[in-house]
């Protein structure tokens, strides 16, 4: 016996009733309930569909789908990471690397002044606020196309995984230079490059997660979900 079109709606309806709210990972579920409960009627054929597919579910333990839920992030969180990587290497080449080296150019010429770290406090205070602004915006937005379309677990990520990230950062930045109370005039001139180097590559990597690869998320999305070009 084969599972119905309507069973597999009511699979990927169960899916979701149990916290699975990624379209990836409850189709990765529902393919396999769907072949699990055909083995069941193969050997238990007087079951209902309701018990067979009760029986599978009993299959992932008393967390449910948490385990499944849990391995697909960690891989899809592999996946992000080299994403970012393979868009902060990119960003070292021509034209983009003449823009780096302006900034990196700008924060030396701060850290050899004598406003350098209210320069760089004021700095990290506006990327925490934008951090806060994205972070607030992505939400509504998967928020409102939870309700309405299938949402992805790459594209939540893309959303999401920078802001937490990123504002711990920050902050630990932000209470770093102002506790110590770090006088960057007196450094010797290697450290002034290495903490140039280090914020101007915090300011592109915060400008790829926030605007770059939100802004590329459906070729993204195509490129890691081959189903996702005939949506």
């Amino acid at each position: 016996m084969k599972t119905s079109e309507n069973q597999i709606k009511e699979l990927y309806k169960f899916t979701k009733d149990h916290f699975v709210d990624y379209y990836d990972v409850q189709t990765e579920l529902v393919d396999h309930l769907a072949n699990d409960i055909e083995q069941i009627w193969l050997v238990q054929p007087q079951l209902s569909f309701q018990e067979a597919r009760m029986n599978s579910f009993k299959r992932f333990g008393i967390f449910g789908f948490m385990t499944v839920v849990e391995q697909k992030q960690k891989a899809m969180t592999k996946r992000y990471w080299n994403i970012l990587f393979r868009f902060v290497k990119a960003w070292f080449s021509l034209p983009k690397i003449i823009i780096t080296g302006m900034i990196f150019m700008v924060f030396l010429t701060v850290f050899q002044s004598t406003i350098a770290a209210e320069v760089m406090l004021l700095t990290l205070v506006g990327l925490l606020l934008l951090d806060f602004y994205f972070l607030f915006k992505n939400r509504h937005i998967r928020k409102r196309k939870k309700q309405k379309e299938k949402l992805y677990l790459l594209e939540s990520m893309i959303g999401d995984t920078r802001n937490g990230l990123s504002a711990m950062i920050i902050i630990n930045i932000f209470n770093l230079i102002n506790l110590s109370g770090i006088d960057f005039v007196e450094l010797a001139m290697y450290w002034q490059i290495v903490i140039a180097f280090l914020s101007t590559l915090i300011c592109i990597v915060f400008y790829i997660t926030a605007v770059v690869m939100p802004s590329k998320a459906k070729e993204l999305l195509a490129e890691t979900y081959p189903e996702y070009k005939m949506l």
